[in-house]
């Protein structure tokens, strides 16, 4: 059975950084593109950043451009964002899973940039 587990979320000011975890367990990411999405209050959840199994970059939100960086750790199973110049626009719940097939979603972890 395939599990995210999201990490790294928190209350930052705007202009902050933060650096998000994605452990996945029960799949083996390095055959698969990854991705990361997150879901606003109120909102459709939405694509953030994904990343092909080799680790070049498939697409950025036009939002996040500039700002966001989407990388993998293949033999830690591990997928990351690192999210810098973060505005209140951001906060949301951010969660990882494939890019190809959704898979069923992990709790994720929340991002609130608040002053």
């Amino acid at each position: 059975q395939v599990q995210f587990v999201e990490s790294g979320g928190g209350l930052v000011q705007p202009g902050g950084s933060l650096g998000l975890s994605c452990v996945v367990s029960g799949l083996g990411v390095s055959n698969y593109p990854m991705s990361w999405y997150r879901q606003a209050p109120w909102k459709e959840r939405e694509l953030v950043a994904a990343i092909s199994s080799g680790g070049s970059i498939l697409k950025y939100a036009d939002a996040v451009k500039g700002r966001f960086t989407i990388s993998r750790d293949n033999a830690k199973n591990t997928v990351f964002l690192q999210m810098n110049s973060l505005k209140p626009e951001d906060t949301a719940v951010y969660y990882c899973n494939r890019y190809d097939v959704l898979r069923p979603w992990g709790q994720g972890t929340q991002v609130t940039v608040s002053s």
